[in-house]
């Protein structure tokens, strides 16, 4: 079962790329998809199903990454739907609702586009371990020591987030489960009732959140934790090809700039 954020190990040529280059391609794609049209937005999907291939992950297990962003996307269609003018579509207007056109397109672009967003993030961590993630981002992020900010520091508040981010759906899990266990139930009553129903998961997991939060620092401070640059267990080389992919996905979005 796919949970967000979740790596999947493997020995393709994608798993074993350089995190840095990786990263780059995500940024790349992300200024590609927020400044293109549709035909080259196509081209981006077609370039996701080959990483998905070259990654050997399956499409299914890959689009369970939408699934919780679903709402989301149908409440965003919807508002474009709506609430854009333009060249009705019959046979519409009726009964004071009117759809056009126009709706239907920006609606279905708009859409598209966070689809592939979602989806370039999940391969990302999907391919990229936690801890080869956090080397990449303090590689890229060395730049902001000449502004006095430490990529240590950004890059270990990272790698928190991003093992607290399973850990945090876990425990929306374990208190969910606690609560129909003691007789509640999510799916029974109006929309209000439902709402306040998933409401009060919010205040156990608040603080439960607290204490991880305070657990986690006195483990740290128990284990020395300071300040500053730091070490890894496995150092990362470039190699040629990550050097090329950074070139392309450096090209890439400065083109999207120039042309789109």
């Amino acid at each position: 079962m796919y949970k967000l954020g979740q790596y999947t190990p493997g020995g393709s040529c994608v798993h074993k790329m350089h995190p840095l280059a990786k990263i780059i391609v995500v940024i790349a794609l992300s200024i590609i998809i927020f400044r293109a049209g549709a035909f080259v937005l196509a081209a981006v999907g077609g370039f996701l199903a080959a990483i998905i291939l070259l990654s050997r992950l399956t499409v299914k297990y890959v689009l369970k990454a939408i699934r919780p962003a679903l709402p989301f996307f149908a409440l965003l269609f919807l508002v474009h739907l709506f609430c854009t003018g333009g060249t009705p579509i019959p046979p519409f207007p009726l009964w004071h609702v009117s759809i056009t056109y126009e709706g239907l397109r920006q609606g279905a672009l708009l859409v598209w586009r966070f689809v592939l967003l979602v989806l370039s993030a999940s391969l990302l961590t999907m391919v990229t371990s936690p801890s080869e993630l956090i080397i990449g981002m303090e590689r890229l992020l060395k730049p902001l020591r000449f502004l006095g900010i430490s990529s240590s520091d950004l890059a270990v508040m990272l790698s928190l987030a991003l093992r607290f981010m399973p850990a945090l759906l876990e425990e929306i899990d374990r208190i969910r489960e606690a609560r129909l266990a003691r007789g509640a139930d999510f799916n029974k009553g109006g929309l209000l009732k439902r709402t306040k129903a998933v409401t009060s998961l919010a205040i156990p997991l608040t603080l439960n959140t607290f204490r991880r939060a305070e657990e986690l620092a006195a483990a740290m401070e128990a284990r020395g934790y300071r300040r500053g640059p730091r070490t890894y267990l496995k150092e990362l080389t470039m190699a040629q090809l990550d050097y090329i992919v950074i070139g392309a996905a450096v090209i890439a979005g400065a083109a999207s700039f120039l042309f789109f």
